[in-house]
């Protein structure tokens, strides 16, 4: 696949890095803004703007089947975009930092006002980590939280308390619910899938897919004794911060919000309507304590600043919350801040690639999720209709993979060894990213 990326910058390096093994790159910029690690790739590189016709040909933007517009400016990625869909057929994708311009401008395929060129998809980092963090909130105790088919199933990750009853538990001994498996179990950095003999640990991650009731079921029964989320704190009223209250606001939860801004706390007043809005700095500890902040059932830290955000995270979690989200901007950043006690550090940037990874497929293999800063995969595998009937063992996979979910038209299967696999099947499995494209060739042969 020939993939062009305008943009030189750290975002564009990670797009770059992600896909120059497999495919086609060329990047575009001014030569000045070009990072370093593209030193590093076997990838072209043409100095100039992508937005300017002559140097869209010069990178073969007629041949190209994906252009990805991810500089600093979204007006310059806009008209990038549009003009690369002006001349060519290409598959264009456009990063905006601005809410507007994700939902209101009109410039996608299926917008009500359109123009007779588009842009296919329009990536608003900072909103696809909000809704991996609200995600998390609203199931207590959760590292990670996936829906897929319509919310009807879902993966849910746990840790391995101490005073569990799982520790020192064959997996085949756990009595989890029907229609619940454990998929993944990441140990000291390292996730490996398990079976039925591997003992829990404690500290084990453990991934779980199943039914969205049953894994509820497994949730009381094992993680949190119908514990719920009833109150939360965020630190950081900027667009991500104001985006997550309102959408928490719609749950009925307590809110308070943190914001060191005094006219952005008036603007928070306004747009919130059974929030308390605090003007101050999350990392003042007489505020904390007056504002008994730690006693919140969830803290999240969602500044633009990664050391802030440490920082803030930091001092609560040392002062007794309970659970701590935090923003990470650079991804490096991700393992640090869990290794030093933070209970979970989101990226906008990863949450923006696995956007990308899906929407550019052209097979019947697509990704639904990943997990465990990209150590885990979920897939989805559309089974052609004339597909040959046969049960999940007798699928020999290459490597080790496991059928979470089927998707049988409306009919939602957790699936066991005997469980039948049948043309038209849409198949979740779960795998670890370094045998995820063994997996999507073993599909593609078969």
């Amino acid at each position: 696949m020939k993939i062009i990326v305008f943009g030189a910058n750290d975002l564009g390096a990670m797009i770059a890095s992600e896909f120059y093994t497999d495919n086609d790159i060329t990047v575009i910029d001014d030569e000045h803004n070009k990072s370093d690690v593209f030193n590093k790739l076997d990838v072209s590189f043409i100095a100039g703007n992508g937005s300017n016709i002559e140097v869209l040909k010069l990178a073969d933007i007629k041949n190209a089947d994906v252009f990805i517009a991810c500089t600093q400016s979204d007006e310059l990625n806009i008209v990038a975009c549009l003009t690369a869909k002006r001349i060519s057929t290409v598959k264009t994708m456009c990063f905006v930092r601005k809410e507007e311009y994700k939902s209101s401008l009109g410039l996608t395929k299926d917008a009500e006002y359109n123009f007779d060129f588009y842009i296919d998809n329009i990536i608003w980092p900072e909103e696809l980590m909000m809704q991996e963090i609200f995600r998390i909130i609203t199931v207590a105790k959760a590292l990670d939280v996936e829906n897929f088919a319509d919310g009807k199933a879902r993966l849910l990750e746990y840790k391995i308390a101490k005073n569990s009853v799982l520790v020192n538990c064959m997996v085949k001994n756990c009595e989890f619910p029907k229609d619940t498996l454990i998929v993944g179990i990441t140990r000291n950095g390292k996730l490996f899938i398990p079976n039925g003999d591997t003992v829990l640990h404690v500290e084990d991650k453990v991934i779980f897919m199943g039914l969205s009731n049953s894994l509820d079921i497994l949730a009381g029964k094992f993680f949190h004794e119908k514990e719920f989320v009833k109150t939360v704190t965020i630190i950081g009223g900027g667009n991500v911060g104001l985006k997550l209250a309102k959408n928490l606001e719609a749950l009925k939860l307590r809110l308070k919000i943190v914001e060191k801004d005094a006219k952005r706390c008036d603007y928070l007043a306004q747009e919130l309507s059974n929030s308390l809005v605090i003007n101050g700095d999350g990392t003042d500890l007489e505020l904390l304590n007056e504002e008994d902040i730690c006693s919140s059932d969830v803290v999240v830290s969602v500044t633009n600043n990664d050391e802030k955000n440490l920082l803030c995270s930091l001092l609560v979690k040392h002062m007794g919350a309970k659970r701590v989200i935090s923003r990470v901007s650079k991804t490096t950043n991700v393992a640090l801040f869990e290794k030093v006690g933070i209970d979970i550090a989101i990226s906008s940037r990863t949450a923006a690639l696995n956007e990308i990874k899906n929407n550019i497929r052209d097979t019947n293999i697509g990704i639904l999720a990943t997990v465990e800063q990209g150590r885990g995969e979920v897939l989805v595998i559309e089974l052609s209709e004339n597909y040959e009937t046969k049960k999940i063992m007798d699928i020999r996979f290459p490597v080790k993979a496991i059928v979470g979910v089927i998707q049988r038209r409306n009919r939602i299967i957790i699936p066991n060894g005997v469980t039948q696999v049948m043309g038209g099947d849409n198949l979740i499995i779960f795998t670890t990213s370094e045998n995820a494209p063994i997996i999507r060739e073993f599909f593609e042969e078969n």
